[in-house]
């Protein structure tokens, strides 16, 4: 069961991460997004480049943080991958998502929501840095556990909108619900299945 969870979760992060080169990187901006959304990339396109590159480091290295075997064979690039994921990845990221947050498609409900990832993305990266900073081990890796779930709105951002679209819910609904949907069940699994229940995180 371990072995199927870490497999699905490279798979989930790094198959987002090289959908996002694709479509970022080869196609023109704002091709596969809903054409209501497309105006706003196209006149904040260094916003969106910038989220977009970092957003893709912190989904590349977020596996690796959780892997034991890279922690024990070679503990400096353990921190070396961590110290790129929080400066690059989540304080980049989170900062361009901020401002990201103030544009986006779908009303205050959309904002104030894409608001809340950004802000909490940050925050519990500054908490991951913090803790391993005073060398309290067991507090970085629960903070981290949290800012990874956050990273993963990425990835669930991405399979709740076709699942609208089969849905038949109208994008102008789906999408600020979505807003806040990407993200909060993350944090409440991480908190209450991981953290809460004391379970070691199924990785290795």
């Amino acid at each position: 069961m371990k072995r199927l969870t870490t497999i699905f979760f490279y798979v989930l992060t790094l198959g987002v991460a090289a959908y996002a080169v694709v479509a970022y990187g080869f196609l023109p901006l704002g091709s596969l997004v809903h054409p209501e959304m497309k105006l706003n990339f196209l006149t904040h396109q260094l916003g969106i480049y910038t989220h977009i590159f970092a957003a893709l480091v912190a989904l590349s290295l977020s596996p690796f943080q959780f892997s034991s075997r890279l922690r024990h064979a070679r503990p400096q690039w353990h921190r070396n991958l961590g110290r790129i994921y929080l400066s690059v990845g989540v304080l980049i990221g989170g900062l361009s998502g901020l401002y990201m947050a103030t544009f986006a498609y779908g009303g205050w409900l959309a904002k104030f929501g894409f608001a809340g990832l950004a802000l909490c993305w940050l925050l519990t990266g500054l908490r991951a840095y913090q803790a391993i900073r005073l060398g309290d081990i067991q507090a970085h890796q629960k903070w981290m556990l949290r800012n990874v779930a956050l990273t993963l709105a990425a990835v669930t951002l991405r399979i709740y909108l076709p699942v609208s679209m089969i849905a038949s819910i109208p994008f102008h609904l789906a999408y600020p619900a979505i807003a806040w949907l990407c993200w909060v069940p993350n944090l409440f699994v991480a908190e209450f299945v991981f953290i809460g229940s004391n379970k070691k995180i199924p990785l290795k």
